[in-house]
């Protein structure tokens, strides 16, 4: 069976304790980043560094973290280096290769299928089922099962938020960016509070799969948005700024 191909590492961000500055990110040959000399650098546990570079440059003695999709595999990785750096950590339907929590086919087909009423779903998960057997690739035609409603707004997310650097993203999953078993270890001592937000359609963060990643964490807070997909701010931006909002106090 094909493995699932994540999207791309999303922005990790860091937010100020004092004034709530949101400082965004962006990763190794992404947004206003420079391309890097070496491609093997692109790899999720070398850009640990790079995190923690830029806490180091804005003075920060500890910061807040908020990740998303496939930043936060490397937002876990930041925590598990650096525990001492993070006051709070949220995880925005999150990815979660860095802990080894498994998403197989069966669990994204039974979460595909309460979508069944959508005008667009029979399209949409014949080419999902073809992507589960490895007898197709459209990708494109599996975009509506990343939002909890598939409008024109969300369509305009989709395109705007195309990859645009293949090789950053082929370079940020390859072998030996993670290791599960020693990222379960440190974040099972990890003192600090954790959200971890899922959307309840979530087809790339199934709720299951985000709920195992939250029973990781001793000071774990597990929330699922009802109506959302994998951008819940996209579905109804009202409940997700409450929900963060009151996680970071």
């Amino acid at each position: 069976m094909r493995s699932w191909v994540q999207p791309a590492p999303a922005h990790s961000a860091i937010i100020s304790l004092r004034s709530r500055r949101l400082i965004l990110l962006d990763l190794r040959g992404t947004g206003l980043s420079a391309l890097p000399a070496d491609a093997a650098s692109y790899r999720c546990d070398r850009q640990v560094a790079d995190v923690e570079a830029l806490r180091v440059h804005l003075g920060l003695p500890r910061a807040d973290v908020l990740a998303h999709s496939g930043g936060a595999n490397l937002a876990l990785r930041y925590a598990a280096h650096h525990p001492r750096r993070v006051g709070r950590l949220a995880l925005i339907t999150p990815g979660v290769r860095a802990v080894g929590v498994r998403i197989d086919g069966p669990m994204r087909r039974a979460l595909a299928l309460r979508r069944k009423g959508a005008p667009w779903f029979p399209a949409a998960f014949a080419a999902l089922e073809a992507i589960s057997e490895d007898t197709g690739s459209d990708w494109e035609a599996i975009a509506p099962f990343f939002y909890g409603c598939w409008d024109a707004e969300a369509r305009l997310h989709h395109t705007a938020g195309q990859r645009v650097n293949s090789e950053a993203v082929a370079h940020f999953a390859a072998e030996g960016a993670f290791d599960p078993e020693a990222t379960r270890a440190a974040l099972a001592a990890f003192g600090s509070p954790v959200l971890l937000l899922a959307g309840e359609y979530d087809l790339n963060s199934p709720p299951e799969a985000v709920a195992e990643c939250a029973g990781l964490f001793p000071r774990a807070s597990l929330v699922e948005q009802s109506g959302a997909g994998h951008y819940p701010w996209m579905d109804d931006p009202g409940r997700f700024v409450a929900t963060v909002s009151a996680f970071l106090g």
